[in-house]
């Protein structure tokens, strides 16, 4: 969903142009001289610099107006399908589609999953889907798995979204194997702690990758994980089924079934959230954890796609209170809590007193139908639409309490129930 992305490992990544991985980059400091962001075009949502987020912002905005009726400007879908190179796969942003991809294009896979999830929802894109989906295929790693940079060590963020998007656009990921043979489910359940894991309370949890060879739990690679396994992406169709969720069955019956997997994670999701309502990170510079916005929302989408609705209730009425400033203006964070409001039966048109689809709708091209330009009104003065925050900070290693993930999370940060 969460679809889960660490901002600075990201910003890192394409401005270094390294083949390192995500996470051993979170740590490195970018140039010191920037040069100045590119402008944002007419067709994409949200006003800031989109060098690093532009596809998956994009994929989330149109997916989450596809999922609640909202029929998308024909501008964004169209700004979207120029982004994907002629192999299929997208970087995370370029600046003039018509320069071809070539050698030196930094391939971004979380931006092509979400592209296949946004597409495939909206219809008539079959063949754009279609190439998407082989060139993900063909930088699986040998171990089943995938990176946020192709050819990079694996991690369960990436492997997770890529799964979601295969299985979205019909694929099995079971069958879906690497030259070694090792199937995309192997490669993601091998980030799974498992019934030895202490404490015992991580049990189920999913780790980014192995730090210093041990799994950490971390709950954006948890819930990205949890949706995998379920075989679902980020649009999750509200369900009837409502049961509370259990710790992860131990000792374990099949230890390679991915939907028991996932509802292992789900257990260790519900147990994090319930301490404070909400999950909690450390951000960069600080020492003391603060609540962590983007991972619960992610959560609770992670939730509901695996039928534990009651265990995501008090997280969601925590965002109804509290996720307004940390979404306003970023077309990613209001499309995630759109998608994760659907998900729960919830209406995201009254969200906490918000209309999270009219605050989506303004930070773009007004969607299809629609009688004026979105417009966005802030202290009771009506300004353009796009007053997007900052929501992260290249070279300091932070996307301050914002989620991606899946979707909005923070890969690097460290989780706390």
């Amino acid at each position: 969903m969460n679809v889960r992305r660490s901002a600075a490992a990201l910003a890192a990544s394409a401005v270094l142009c390294v083949g390192a991985a995500p996470a051993a980059l979170a740590d490195t400091a970018p140039p010191a001289s920037p040069s100045a962001p590119p402008a944002v075009p007419d067709g994409l949502y949200g006003k800031n610099d989109p060098t690093y987020d532009g596809v998956w912002r994009q994929s989330f905005a149109l997916l989450a107006q596809d999922t609640v009726g909202v029929k998308p400007s024909v501008k964004a879908m169209s700004w979207l399908v120029g982004q994907q190179c002629q192999n299929g796969g997208f970087a995370s942003f370029r600046v003039n589609p018509a320069v071809a991809c070539d050698a030196n294009t930094m391939y971004d896979t979380n931006a092509t999953a979400a592209a296949v999830q946004a597409l495939q929802a909206l219809g008539g894109h079959d063949a754009a889907v279609k190439k998407s989906v082989d060139w993900l295929k063909s930088v699986q790693n040998e171990d089943g798995g995938w990176s946020y940079v192709p050819g990079s060590p694996s991690d369960a963020d990436s492997t997770g979204v890529v799964i979601s998007a295969l299985s979205v656009a019909g694929e099995k990921a079971a069958e879906v194997r690497s030259k070694a043979g090792k199937s995309a489910y192997d490669g993601l359940l091998t980030f799974q702690l498992g019934c030895a894991a202490e404490p015992a309370a991580d049990r189920g949890a999913f780790a980014y990758q192995p730090a210093d060879g041990k799994l950490v739990a971390n709950a954006s690679s948890t819930a990205a994980a949890a949706l995998a396994g379920l075989g679902k992406g980020a649009a999750v169709v509200p369900s009837a089924e409502n049961t509370p969720a259990a710790p992860l069955a131990c000792p374990a019956a099949n230890a390679a079934d991915p939907a028991a997997a996932a509802q292992g994670a789900a257990g260790y999701l519900a147990e994090a959230l319930k301490k404070d309502g909400h999950l909690m990170a450390v951000t960069p510079g600080a020492d003391q954890p603060t609540p962590d916005t983007g991972n619960t929302v992610d959560a609770v989408l992670a939730l509901a796609a695996a039928g534990h609705k009651e265990s995501a209730a008090g997280a969601l009425k925590w965002l109804e209170a509290n996720s307004a400033e940390w979404a306003k203006g970023s077309p990613a964070a209001l499309g995630t809590l759109v998608l994760a409001a659907h998900a729960t039966g919830s209406d995201p048109k009254s969200f906490g007193g918000t209309d999270l689809v009219a605050a989506l709708n303004a930070t773009g091209p007004a969607p299809q139908g629609a009688d004026t330009e979105a417009t966005e009104v802030d202290g009771g003065e009506e300004k353009p639409s796009g007053g997007q925050n900052v929501w992260w900070i290249i070279g300091t290693g932070a996307a301050a309490g914002v989620g991606i993930g899946i979707l909005l999370s923070g890969r690097r940060k460290k989780n706390h129930s």
